[in-house]
């Protein structure tokens, strides 16, 4: 992506001092007369942003899987501010809002090679979490539906609520079967009213492999009982290793089953989705296996503010099925609601929120700006130093590259994406290695835990992130914690 970038601060992070001082300044009660606006603006500049974090700004802030927002996404999303458009109702002929989503949405679709048409129900959402609510909420329809239909009867959650529509469906409970879900998955599924229990973890648990599906342990689950309605839920890119739950043959194997059994099949790619613009080059090969076939799902979640670089907030959703989305989400008996006949449904009924900010904007400047060969730049990019500091890792005494699939004799790294996770081979300091290396204050990284011990993750998804500009400071930064001379 080649764009003119201001320099990245030195330090990623604020320092105590800095956070000890906004604290301090922060108005706690509501002003009786207020400050006016001058005053305001100088209190939020020299007080509020010096303690606020550099995540977007920094081509060195690793955590969280946060990308950054590009000059084109931070001018459009500014712009969001200032027009202040609410694009729930398609009103053709008061605002372009909704054609503009409607078109960043097709250019979202073809950027990833997805036939726009085929995915009929599309809509940005807050992020990757909501995106997973809307999948499970169609998922929970379609399997109620599709279980009636099977024994001759109807019922819909949308108009009989979920637990009349599970007993004229003959439904005795709904599973989700996954491997190494995110957590968000559980939160949605307890949002929709299956719960946390409901996902349960038919991955591969040997110890190379755990986040790909045991297909044999998913049919056994799929075959349990005939009262029990299945959705199979895809971990694109596992949020920990940054691996693939699946390749070809197993999206062929998954939807075969899902016809089988009338189960749904998610798909939750946050980060994975874009993957599937990579150019055929060996050193990508393992990488669009993991993202090939992603057309047979029946929805996909993505988020754009983590590879697609604009602010927060901004997510995906695609599904296969507007039918669905418009029986559960529609608004009734809301004639003001009604919106304008014409090709673009209405965003309030085929999501969840009534009111929402313009947040298709910031992606539509992103898109129209740079391309498609620039998100393929910018991608390898972040794939490089992320396979830079994994070859780092593998070589190192003083740390360990996880998971062990990850180790290549080669060491091309070619199963590494985005992310690099790690741990401390001594094991005081990996205890307490997430925290010296942020106290460095120069890069920052999440901690997280693997196989039961503490773990460290590098998540390269700013746009501004490449070998030249990060390398050096990372690896003096690893080098002075290994040695214990970090500050």
């Amino acid at each position: 992506m080649e764009v003119e970038a201001s320099p990245s601060p030195s330090h990623v992070l604020p320092s105590a001092a800095q956070l000890s001082q906004a604290l301090l300044e922060l108005h706690k009660q509501l002003p009786s007369t207020g400050l006016g606006l001058d005053a305001t603006q100088q209190h939020l500049t020299q007080d509020v942003a010096p303690a606020l974090n550099a995540n977007s700004q920094s081509s060195r802030y690793y955590g969280f899987v946060t990308g950054g927002a590009t000059p084109a996404a931070v001018f459009a999303d500014n712009m969001v501010t200032e027009y202040d458009q609410n694009v729930q109702v398609h009103l053709p002929h008061e605002t372009i809002a909704t054609d503009v989503e409607a078109a960043a949405l097709d250019m979202v679709c073809d950027l990833v090679d997805l036939d726009s048409k085929a995915w009929n129900h599309r809509l940005f959402t807050t992020g990757a979490t909501a995106s997973n609510v809307l999948g499970l909420a169609c998922a929970r329809e379609y399997i109620i539906k599709t279980a009636a239909a099977r024994n001759g009867v109807m019922a819909d959650v949308s108009s009989q609520g979920l637990f009349a529509a599970m007993q004229a469906a003959g439904i005795n409970n709904i599973q989700i079967l996954t491997s190494m879900p995110h957590s968000s998955l559980r939160k949605a599924a307890s949002i929709v009213g299956l719960g946390h229990a409901s996902v349960r973890d038919v991955g591969n648990h040997a110890a190379h492999a755990p986040h790909r599906f045991d297909l044999q342990a998913l049919e056994l689950a799929l075959q349990e009982s005939t009262n029990i309605a299945s959705i199979i839920a895809i971990s694109c890119s596992e949020v920990n290793s940054g691996l693939f739950a699946t390749d070809a043959d197993d999206m062929l194997a998954l939807r075969k089953l899902a016809n089988q059994y009338g189960a749904w099949l998610h798909v939750d790619a946050a980060f994975g989705l874009l993957a599937r613009i990579l150019p055929s080059k060996p050193e990508y090969e393992l990488l669009k296996h993991g993202v090939s076939s992603l057309e047979l799902a029946d929805s996909i979640a993505a988020d754009a503010h983590k590879l697609f670089n604009v602010p927060y907030d901004c997510g995906i959703f695609l599904s296969r099925h507007l039918d669905l989305a418009t029986a559960v989400f529609q608004n009734p008996g809301a004639p003001y609601l009604n919106a304008a006949a014409g090709s673009v449904p209405s965003p309030l009924n085929i999501g969840i929120e009534n009111s929402r900010r313009f947040r298709a904007l910031p992606l539509y400047a992103n898109l129209v700006a740079y391309g498609r060969q620039g998100f393929v730049d910018m991608l390898e990019r972040q794939i490089a130093l992320a396979r830079k500091i994994a070859a780092y890792m593998h070589s190192s005494d003083a740390y360990q590259l996880l998971p062990p699939s990850s180790q290549q004799g080669d060491q091309t790294y070619t199963s590494i994406f985005i992310i690099v996770l790690f741990k401390a081979v001594d094991p005081v300091l990996n205890a307490a290695l997430v925290r010296k290396i942020n106290a460095t204050r120069k890069i920052y990284v999440s901690g997280t835990s693997w196989q039961s011990e503490p773990a460290c993750r590098f998540a390269i998804s700013n746009w501004r992130s490449s070998v030249e500009k990060d390398w050096e400071v990372i690896k003096a930064v690893l080098d002075d914690v290994a040695a214990g001379t970090d500050v």
